[in-house]
């Protein structure tokens, strides 16, 4: 383990996890609304681990979805892990089954896009501690704010109508993923189907949104004008 590496991946980190801390804190305040204590919330948060997809899984649950619709839902918005399993492995290659199923599970968006970035120049880097030092601040974060939303969320009245935290968090993200056609051409098809879903019994329309929002995507990329 190179401490130096350790330290360039935090300190390359460090910005971002100025925006993870309040994504943490709304799933909590998420998991309350969906009728989680803190033991469901955090022991829910410790192991799905998928920000998004943790999300809409909880937004299901609150809603009394069937459990396969939730598993299926989480599993469709973390599709794109497995792209960047296939892209970073060649990087984890010699290291050994039980320290690649590690770096799997603290595998996030930004602990990818920084790694590969680092990666991919020509300085060298100790790859996995520099991995590390960017994808364990981040768990440690959401895991902590995920705590402080649970906290804060059981002492609002509910009256304050926090439910409506879950879809500002997913317009929040969306607005900015929208970065060109294909992506527009997704957002639109997936959002437009999950509202137009919204009726289909055991809470279909969210999966089925998301599959159809994917699909338009990978068809608009393929049909470029």
């Amino acid at each position: 383990m190179d401490s130096k590496d350790l330290w360039r991946g935090f300190r390359d980190v460090a910005p971002l996890l100025l925006g993870i801390a309040p994504f943490g804190l709304v799933t909590g305040v998420a998991a309350v609304n969906a009728g989680l204590d803190l033991e469901l919330a955090v022991g829910m948060s410790v192991i799905v681990f998928a920000g998004a997809a943790q999300l809409a899984a909880l937004e299901l649950i609150r809603t009394d979805a069937p459990l396969v619709v939730i598993v299926v839902t989480a599993a469709i918005i973390n599709l794109r892990m497995l792209m960047y399993s296939a892209s970073i492995a060649p990087h984890f290659r010699d290291f050994k089954a039980k320290w690649k199923g590690a770096l799997a599970y603290i595998l996030t968006d930004q602990a990818y896009a920084l790694s590969i970035a680092r990666f991919e120049t020509e300085e060298p880097v100790e790859k996995r501690s520099y991995y590390l030092g960017v994808a364990v601040p981040i768990w440690i974060v959401w895991q902590v704010m995920t705590v402080a939303g649970v906290v804060l969320g059981a002492s609002v009245p509910p009256s304050w109508g926090l439910e409506f935290t879950v879809p500002i968090v997913f317009l929040a993200l969306l607005v900015p993923a929208v970065e060109d056609r294909e992506t527009l051409v997704a957002a639109a098809v997936g959002g437009g189907g999950a509202v137009l879903g919204a009726g289909l019994p055991l809470n279909l329309g969210l999966p089925v949104g998301a599959t159809a929002g994917v699909l338009a995507g990978a068809i608009a990329e393929r049909v470029r004008p």
